[in-house]
């Protein structure tokens, strides 16, 4: 099979998922692109968003259509990093007993590990994470462990304050992508979501959900195969540039906010890793639009969720964290120049 035509069945199978998903969680067509985007660009992924807006739902149903094996644990102020590790019980003789916690469980052939609520988990917890994260592996019971195929979803509500933890900067750059989940607009959708019984029940809506329609084993090589086939032109890797530098110093570009001054804003710009994570998802982006090279749209199109949560704020100005970071990433877009 060559390369050309494993890209165009992997693209069909992709546009095949994003379709099923588009029919699960309705008026969120842009979330889902980006969570495929994420898929096939192996990115770990954050969804951020209000009450009830059908974060979990998209996650669950994501998962289920990438198929292999499938874990989930929820974000508690009382979960340790042990938790994730293993668990111990008393067996039916009375006797104490060991096993391998949800990362473990499944070894090798772990897909996906979905984090409820990730930030009512403590720092410690996240920590845990940040290796399984960056290099899928992990060290417990005196050996090592290699997840290939892993990928962890996880979401956070962006309502409730009490008994929830900020997210470390290394955890956060961790994620490829944040994507904010809204409620739907469309009137249409809304009267769907409301009155048809079929969205009332996520569990049984979820059976209707495409399944096993990704090989998870072979997302790794699709992966690949997009990165090395989908171009990047010289005048478009000195936009990305510059659009990194503005992340910094977006004074020397132009860049002005209503109600602060930018220059004291901005603790630090994007990493270097997370602008590597904007390239990759940006190819995929392309790649979804049957393009063979990279236009400044897909860049546009991915670089609010791929950067927002890089950019870093002075503490006095974390508070109004959304409303600021809205601001810049448009303002960057806007006065950033593009070839």
């Amino acid at each position: 099979m060559n390369s050309e035509h494993s890209l165009e069945e992997f693209r069909n199978q992709a546009l095949q998922l994003e379709r099923g998903l588009n029919q699960i969680v309705l008026g969120q067509a842009r979330p889902v692109r980006l969570l495929t985007v994420a898929v096939f660009a192996r990115g770990h992924v954050l969804l951020e968003g209000g009450v009830g807006v059908g974060k979990t739902t998209l996650l669950r149903a994501t998962a289920r259509g990438i198929g292999g094996e499938y874990e989930r644990i929820e974000g508690t102020i009382d979960l340790m990093p042990n938790d994730l590790i293993y668990y111990t019980y008393l067996n039916d003789k009375g006797k104490p007993g060991v096993s391998p916690g949800p990362l473990l469980k499944h070894g090798e052939r772990l897909s996906i590990f979905f984090f409820n609520e990730i930030n009512r988990a403590r720092p410690q917890v996240h920590s845990l994470l940040l290796r399984a994260m960056a290099e899928r592996t992990l060290s417990a019971f005196n050996r090592e462990f290699s997840f290939p195929h892993l990928q962890v979803f996880a979401d956070r509500n962006r309502v409730e304050k009490e008994e929830t933890f900020e997210l470390p900067a290394a955890a956060r750059d961790r994620f490829m992508l944040e994507i904010s989940v809204e409620p739907p607009q469309d009137a249409v959708d809304l009267d769907r979501i409301l009155f048809e019984p079929r969205f009332h029940d996520p569990d049984r809506l979820l059976e209707s959900a495409p399944q096993g329609v990704l090989p998870h084993e072979q997302l790794n090589e699709a992966a690949e195969l997009i990165q090395s086939q989908i171009q990047v032109s010289e005048r478009l890797r000195r936009y990305v540039l510059d659009l990194w530098r503005a992340t910094h110093k977006p004074e020397a570009f132009g860049v002005h906010l209503d109600d602060a001054d930018v220059g004291e804003v901005i603790e630090a710009g994007a990493s270097p890793r997370g602008m590597s994570h904007l390239i990759r998802a940006a190819r995929v982006h392309a790649w979804l639009q049957g393009r063979d090279h990279v236009q400044p749209v897909d860049i546009q199109g991915v670089f609010s969720a791929a950067v927002g949560h890089r950019v870093f704020l002075k503490p006095v100005y974390e508070y109004r964290r959304s409303e600021l970071v809205a601001e810049l990433v448009s303002k960057l877009l806007r006065h950033v120049a593009a070839p």
